[in-house]
This record gives structure tokens, C-alpha cells and sequence, in this order.
């Protein structure tokens, strides 16, 4: 088969690879000719996907910037952004998909396939994505061609899953379109789920990020609870963990980033607007989450008002500012969020992240580490990276304050847990 991939991030990459591995075409399309020009040369931008991978499948990998190169597709895959609009009340933002479209339907032809992969609310495939290729081809969805939802499940940094192990939901727009796609994606994955429309596959992943980001937050706000309460959040969690069922183990953290959780619930609340029903446990969870740099903030500015030290001239090291462990994604980073917090106050930031070099919005490098502890008053523990020597954290830092539980257990005198 010849597989069309639009969007060669962090989904797109992975799904192309993935393709061209298991011996099939691909053309990679995307609108960067900066990252084109990279992936022609075999180097990837992507951590999940190491170098040395783009250059053994480049015989059948292609990336371009070039539509056209989808005419002959037997499968066009759409892995493109989905943020939320800039200045809106958490609307989405589905320019990307419109453009996408807009620019297949010119090239699409009779007997191809195409699957939204970005995530969206229900409804987005049938009523938004259809309407525009079948205006600009002039076919008709689920006659001419077939049309299916299928939503990405990359999960950045992750190595126990990957794309063949993780099972695949795909909901066409008729039993045709879904069998066609579940045949498609049959070829690199080990299970695929069928659903009965787009509308439930849409809706099953805005689920799995609901169900996290409403736990998180619970979890969140019992941290909050317990600090005021004088109970060891960390310890709780552990105990509670220990039942081997009607449980499952969230914890406290510096607030939720990356592409998914920040913003894909606000998805779903945004549709049901529509349906005059207001998602008030999404929304609820959403304002907690987001409020969570602000909470560790005012965390540090009570650790620094113990050592008789202001906010103000403070000089606090971040450790991680990535927004998550093992990758350098600064999407929706709490700890970007927390320096800025920071340096709004007065506060002298840096930061040590093997993972991201510079913070270009902040103007800030990533420091070598011993030499960042030697003149830092307060180290905060935001995004745990394995490459980072912890060890030398605790036994240097004045004072340390660990965002992410990975003291637990502990007793060192300088060491505070959210």
C-alpha cells in the first residue's frame, strides 16, 4: 500500500514509521519544509523516533510538502494540531483540520481512504471534515470514498507501549469505511477496536483524557488539603494503593501540560453547549489543574519566607521544565509556567533540563547542574528526569522542594514534598 501521512509530529512521525517498517509506501506531507528538509535527510526532531530509524526507511518514506503526492494513496492519515483558539473562552481551534482538507479534496480520488487521527469532539469527522472533501472533490463520503475516525494514543517519552501494542479504536462512517480502515491499520497494530461511528471513536479518546485530568485534579486538591492539614500526601496515596481493586493510583504534581490533558477535555465541553448541558465535573477539574503552578509558587514563596529570604531577588533553580519526564516537549509546560510566576515576582530563575537546551520565550539556557545548585536558595523538583543526578540535588540545594513525590520514604532535613 501507499500510505499518505499529513502531519509529521509527534502522532504523524510515529504512525509513518511504523508503515514504512512493516514494508509499505508512505508519503509524509507537511507544511514545514524546514522539518521535510530534515526528515529527507534522515534526522528526526522527534525523541520517540530516533534517527537511525528515518534513515533505514527512507526508501519508502518520502516526506514533502506536496498535496499532490496523496493522489495515488490507498490511505490518507490527517495528524494535525487541534489546540484551543488564542483569546477564546477554551474554544477549539479546528484551522488545521480545514486546512488539511481543504487541501487533500483537490488530489482526493474514487476507492481512497481518509481517518482523522487528531483529537476532536464528536461530530468533527461527519458534520465538519466530510462536508469539506466532498465540496472540493466533488464525491461523496462513504459512496466514493471512505471516511473513518481514528484517535491518536502516542504518548510522548512512553516505552512500554508503542504504536503495535497499543489497541487501535477506528469508527467509519459506515460498516464499509470501518472495515477498510481496520484493515489499514491491521498492518501495524496488534489489536484494533471497531466501533459503531465516528462519533463514539471521538468520543472514547476525549474519555481517556477526561477520566485522567478529573483524577488528577482530585488528587490535586487532596495535596492542597493535606499540606493544610499536616498529612503526608505521598504517604496516603501510597497506602491507599495497596487495595487490589476499586482503586486507581493518580498523583499530585505541578499542574498538567502537553498536548492532551490541557486541552482536550475543553473539547467536550464546548460541544455539549449545543446540547444546552453544561460538563460542570470537566470544567470544575480544568480550573484546578490549571491553578496548580500557582499553588507550587506560593509552595516556594513560603519555603523562601522560612529562610528569611523575599521571592523578590530569590534566586530559585527549576529542575525540569519539560512537561513531562524522558522528553523536551515544552506544550503547556507547568514549569515554564512556574518560572514565569516566578520571575513576575522578582524571583533570579534558571533551570537544568537535559532535554531542553533554551527556553526561547523566557531568553533562559539550561545550566549545568552542580554549578546552578552553587548559587540557587531554593531548588524546585518539577519534571523528574531520569538523566538528572537527584543525589547531588539533595545533598548541594539550601533547600529543596520536590513536586513530584520522588522523596518519598525520606527524611532529609532540607527536602519539602507538595
Amino acid at each position: 500500500m501507499l500510505i499518505g501521512v499529513v502531519g509529521l509530529g509527534y502522532v504523524g512521525l510515529p504512525l509513518a514509521v511504523a508503515f514504512a517498517e512493516a514494508g509499505h509506501d508512505v508519503a509524509g506531507v507537511d507544511v514545514d519544509p524546514e522539518r521535510v528538509a530534515r526528515l529527507a535527510d534522515g534526522v528526526s526532531d522527534i525523541e520517540d523516533i530516533i534517527s537511525e530509524r528515518i534513515e533505514r526507511i527512507l526508501p519508502l518514506f518520502r516526506p514533502t510538502t506536496d498535496f499532490g503526492e496523496l493522489a495515488e494513496a490507498d490511505a490518507i492519515l490527517i495528524c494535525v494540531p487541534t489546540p484551543l483558539a488564542p483569546d477564546s473562552e477554551m474554544e477549539p481551534d479546528l484551522s488545521f483540520i480545514d486546512s488539511a482538507a481543504e487541501r487533500i479534496a483537490p488530489v482526493l480520488s474514487k476507492g481512497q481512504l481518509v481517518v482523522l487521527e487528531s483529537t476532536t469532539y464528536p461530530g468533527t469527522t461527519r458534520e465538519r471534515l466530510a462536508p469539506v472533501l466532498e465540496s472540493g472533490s466533488g464525491l461523496v463520503a462513504g459512496i466514493d470514498f471512505n471516511l473513518a475516525f481514528s484517535p491518536e494514543r502516542i504518548d510522548p517519552g512512553r516505552t512500554d507501549h508503542d504504536v503495535r501494542t497499543t489497541p487501535k479504536v477506528v469508527g467509519g462512517l459506515t460498516t464499509d469505511c470501518s472495515r477498510r480502515a481496520a484493515g489499514v491499520y491491521e498492518e501495524i497494530c496488534d489489536e484494533v477496536v471497531v466501533v459503531s461511528t465516528p462519533e463514539a471513536a471521538e468520543l472514547a479518546k476525549l474519555l481517556e483524557n477526561i477520566f485522567r485530568s478529573v483524577n488528577i485534579a482530585m488528587v490535586n486538591e487532596l495535596a492542597i488539603l493535606a499540606d493544610r492539614m499536616g498529612i503526608d500526601i505521598w504517604e496516603v496515596i501510597d497506602a491507599a494503593s495497596t487495595k487490589p481493586f476499586g482503586f486507581m493510583r493518580f498523583e499530585p504534581g505541578p499542574g498538567m501540560g502537553g498536548h492532551c490533558l490541557p486541552i482536550d477535555p475543553f473539547y467536550l465541553t464546548y460541544k455539549a453547549k449545543e446540547f444546552d448541558f453544561r460538563t460542570e465535573f470537566i470544567e470544575l477539574a480544568g480550573r484546578i489543574n490549571r491553578a496548580q503552578p500557582e499553588y507550587c509558587v506560593s509552595r516556594i514563596e513560603r519555603l523562601l519566607g522560612e529562610q528569611g529570604l523575599s521571592v523578590d531577588g530569590a534566586r530559585v533553580l527549576i529542575l525540569g521544565v519539560s512537561y513531562k519526564a524522558g522528553v523536551g516537549d515544552l506544550r503547556e509546560s507547568p514549569g515554564v509556567k512556574i518560572a514565569k510566576l516566578l520571575a513576575g515576582r522578582g524571583a533570579i530563575v534558571s533551570y537544568h533540563d537535559p532535554h531542553v537546551p533554551r527556553v526561547d520565550e523566557m531568553g533562559l539556557e539550561s545550566r549545568p547542574l552542580e554549578e546552578a545548585l552553587d548559587d540557587c536558595d531554593l531548588a524546585c523538583v518539577v519534571t523528574a528526569h531520569q538523566e538528572i543526578d537527584f543525589d547531588s540535588v539533595f545533598r548541594l540545594a539550601p533547600e529543596v522542594l520536590d513536586l513530584r513525590g520522588i522523596t518519598r520514604g525520606s527524611d532529609r532535613p532540607n527536602v519539602t514534598r507538595l
